[in-house]
């Protein structure tokens, strides 16, 4: 498992500029399906690392990066390659869904 890192908007556009794959998990502490699946996507996060950027967003603290993004759902799953936003996921998956959705991005 690996811990993601909490994304600040202030530090969204140098993520943007890495490239590569990045997901960022839109999540707050109240949602039970959020909960419930931080450890899927850590897990996630763990196996594929190196080959994907992983991060976290509490959209109650960040909400202008959530409304820039146009999360409206929580959880959400945005999947970007080179900076832009190729898919997204929502809600509780299983894990082989979320896997799949991210590894064909690469």
């Amino acid at each position: 498992m690996s811990e993601l890192k909490e994304l600040k908007t202030a530090e969204y556009q140098d993520l943007v500029n890495q490239g590569g794959v990045t997901v960022i998990d839109f999540w707050a502490p109240w949602c039970g399906y959020c909960v419930r699946m931080m450890p899927i996507i850590e897990e996630i996060a763990g196996e594929l690392e190196g080959k994907a950027n992983f991060v976290k967003v509490n959209a109650d603290e960040e909400p202008e990066l959530a409304r820039n993004l146009q999360v409206e759902v929580l959880p959400t799953f945005v999947i970007l390659k080179d900076g832009e936003v190729v898919d997204r996921k929502i809600g509780f998956l299983p894990k082989g869904d979320l896997q799949g959705a991210i590894e064909s991005k690469f």
